[in-house]
């Protein structure tokens, strides 16, 4: 049976925050475009009948998805499990600060957090353990439903990595923008057997709509 899920990125987060590792350490709020953007993206996401809505903890995301709140009748459910992944030493420091001060590459970032070389970060074992855990969970409770899920970046790149069992590494080459839509159907039965199709794939409203 078919499940489909809108993976949606939060808005833009505040000036002083790009590009900077936040992670989950670093609560942040939405800049003035992120709130432009979240409720551009509310009035494109209105346009689908959703069954139910989940999303991270964290306050980008709950700002987010407040504009969809007229739309949608019901509240999010929370789930811890769909947090930022935890930087360690690297929150709160730039891209250039990473390199000069811990002298790793940021581009290479989810190569040295699957070799554990961040002090202080969660390994990416445990960040997909708990992403895994959180997915299948949505699955098993809205099995054959529409499921919109705002969480983060990461955590849509650790979706796409269970989902369509690919190495979580292989998508550092995907973009998942600010605001952005994500459309997967989970068990489309095809040529005999069932599998995992992407249908939209970084979608921003807030840039491609008039």
């Amino acid at each position: 049976m078919k499940t489909t899920l809108f993976l949606i990125r939060h808005g833009e987060v505040e000036t002083k925050y790009h590009r900077i590792f936040g992670g989950s350490r670093i609560d942040m709020e939405l800049s003035p475009a992120g709130h432009e953007q979240a409720s551009r993206l509310a009035s494109w996401l209105a346009r689908t009948e959703f069954h139910a809505v989940y999303a991270s903890p964290m306050r980008r995301v709950q700002l987010t998805y407040e504009p969809f709140r007229r739309h949608f009748p019901g509240e999010p459910i929370v789930l811890p499990g769909l947090r930022e992944i935890d930087f360690g030493d690297w929150t709160g420091f730039g891209w250039n600060e990473v390199e000069e001060r811990f002298g790793m590459s940021a581009y290479d970032w989810l190569e040295h957090l699957q070799h554990d070389r961040v002090t202080g970060a969660e390994s990416l074992a445990t960040f997909q353990g708990r992403l895994d855990a959180s997915v299948d969970q949505i699955l098993r409770e809205q099995m054959g439903k529409t499921v919109a899920i705002f969480c983060h970046g990461g955590v849509i790149r650790g979706i796409l990595s269970h989902l369509l069992r690919q190495p979580l590494r292989w998508f550092e080459h995907v973009e998942i923008d600010y605001a952005s839509a994500t459309w997967v159907d989970v068990g489309v039965f095809k040529a005999g057997r069932s599998r995992n199709e992407i249908h939209l794939l970084n979608f921003t409203p807030w840039r491609d709509l008039p």
